[in-house]
């Protein structure tokens, strides 16, 4: 029996040998490369037509599917798609009599279920020729259908299979047999290098470097293809243009923090006990601060635009974090794992080169932008969709210029962390539990770079700062909130880290509503 067209039959289905087969002769046909979209549409209509014809061969089994248009002779076994494939023999032929139609004739078949019944045959103009052989319903399943229920399966499913398949190539999100390729030798590779060295670092797409290279040819898109994968084959090189786009840059001449993690935001999991039993209300937390660390909610609904209020390692690494909430506000690519795009300052229309790391969860480009708009970790930036494709609008949520009192972050002569608060001129709005001021940048920066920091350090850590908040709290009550934005001045840790070694400090309480506060006896050793 066949299998039914639905979900399972794509989970189930293999790609065979002849699958792929087919697919190769389309592209080599076509000599255009395709995307694994454009190939899915292919194979689910090769799939579909033999599901149809299996579907066929069934139901009418070793009879001849009965069509008006038809000659037939005496013995002739008939299937009836109109009558649910009721099953006859051929027991009589004779013309038809019918002044209004051309000359035809009438059969006369013996049904199975004993009655014999008169059909017309050998007549060209009659609706049933023109009518499905597997009736209306089946005739509905169409490609358009089946990739609208089954599209994502599928395509996930086909690009499995291509990529373990060594005769296809793939570049940008498009497939080609290898074998046709147009050559590209090192004399072509190393004068694309020179046109890009030109370029100081600016990503150029593929037909600009064309324009200097002698590569003719009839099949402009193939050459083009052909030179993308000699691109992407050297490691010279490297693709950064969002899905849809190519564009080209040298690997030397992309910013360092782009290649490499800045020292900000490199983060190691710390593993503790009892992280992953924290009460259900921390995990609130994990909403309240932006971190690329925080998967989110599964069912998470995409927003218009986004507020957020900068940590101290983005703020100093001059990035944004690509948290959950912010995810689909920036391009992705096929297979680039660094993407060149633009930044548009929403009040002044500036442009700014960025780039998204997304594989490490940060957009590089905004360290000049911050210092421009002196911002300071806490401050809000707001983040929506650009007006063109690639590019992304931000803007900072600036009240009149002010003296506030901010958290203030300094730096002893034994290198310690000392907080006050203190009167500081601000620029733009701000989180009052995520803001802070640093009054000295490279004697914080010291403290990153000491490679004698570790875990083992870190509820002492935990204990020293919350001795400083508390001796600018008489309540004594710290937000878990204000305790990640301080403890993440000195050592990159998630959400559910700080949670974590708050949840099991040893002097440490939990008083509800993500609040915590140093325990009584250490309160008592302060006051003595």
């Amino acid at each position: 029996m066949v299998t039914p067209l639905n979900l399972d039959y794509w989970l189930a289905l293999d790609l065979a040998d002849s699958d792929l087969e087919f697919l190769q002769m389309r592209l080599f046909e076509a000599e255009i490369p395709m995307t694994t979209e454009e190939l899915a549409r292919l194979w689910a209509e090769k799939r579909l037509q033999d599901w149809r014809e299996s579907l066929l061969q069934e139901q009418r089994g070793e009879a001849e599917v009965y069509k008006p248009e038809k000659t037939f002779s005496v013995g002739d076994r008939l299937a009836f798609p109109a009558l649910d494939w009721q099953k006859g023999e051929v027991v009589n032929v004779r013309p038809g009599r019918n002044p209004d139609l051309e000359p035809f004739t009438v059969i006369e078949v013996q049904m199975e279920d004993g009655r014999r019944r008169q059909f017309a045959a050998s007549l060209a103009d009659h609706a049933l020729n023109r009518a499905s052989a597997l009736g209306a319903e089946i005739a509905g399943v169409d490609v358009e259908s089946v990739l609208e229920q089954h599209g994502e399966v599928i395509v996930r499913r086909l690009e499995e299979a291509l990529k373990a398949e060594p005769s296809l190539v793939r570049i940008a999100g498009r497939w080609f047999p290898e074998a046709l390729l147009v050559d590209i030798n090192i004399g072509h590779l190393n004068l694309a290098e020179a046109i890009l060295d030109m370029a100081g670092g600016e990503p150029l797409p593929t037909s600009r470097l064309l324009e200097d290279l002698d590569l003719s040819g009839d099949n402009e898109r193939l050459i083009e293809f052909s030179l993308n994968y000699a691109l992407q084959e050297d490691p010279r090189f490297d693709e950064v243009g969002p899905a849809g786009q190519v564009l080209w840059c040298l690997q030397r001449l992309e910013p360092p923090e782009v290649q490499e993690t800045p020292l900000f935001l490199r983060y190691e999991p710390l593993g503790l006990a009892g992280e992953e039993d924290l009460p259900p209300e921390m995990h609130a937390l994990e909403a309240m601060v932006d971190d690329e660390l925080c998967e989110g909610p599964p069912d998470h609904q995409p927003e218009k635009e986004v507020t957020i209020s900068l940590s101290y390692p983005h703020w100093r690494a001059g990035t944004l974090p690509i948290s959950y909430r912010l995810r689909h506000f920036f391009p992705t690519a096929y297979e680039s794992p660094r993407i060149r795009f633009t930044l548009v300052d929403a009040r002044s229309g500036e442009r700014m080169p960025a780039w998204v790391v997304r594989e490490r969860g940060y957009v590089f480009g905004l360290k000049d932008w911050y210092e421009k708009h002196e911002l300071i970790p806490g401050s809000l930036v707001t983040v929506r969709p650009g007006k063109a494709p690639g590019e992304v609008r931000i803007e900072v949520k600036r009240p009149k210029k002010s003296k506030e009192w901010i958290k203030t972050v300094m730096v002893g002569v034994d290198g310690g962390i000392v907080l006050g608060l203190l009167r500081q001129i601000v620029q733009a709005s701000f989180d009052e539990r995520m803001s802070i001021f640093i009054s000295d940048v490279d004697g914080v920066d010291r403290l990153w770079q000491d490679s004698a920091r570790g875990q083992r350090g870190l509820a002492a850590l935990v204990l020293h700062l919350m001795r400083q908040l508390t001796k600018l709290y008489p309540h004594g009550n710290i937000h878990a909130q204000e305790l990640y934005a301080v403890l993440n001045v000195v050592r990159r840790l998630s959400p559910r880290d700080v949670l974590a070694l708050l949840v099991t400090h040893p002097k440490v309480q939990y008083v509800g509503d993500l609040y915590f506060r140093l325990a009584t006896e250490v309160l008592e050793e302060e006051s003595l």
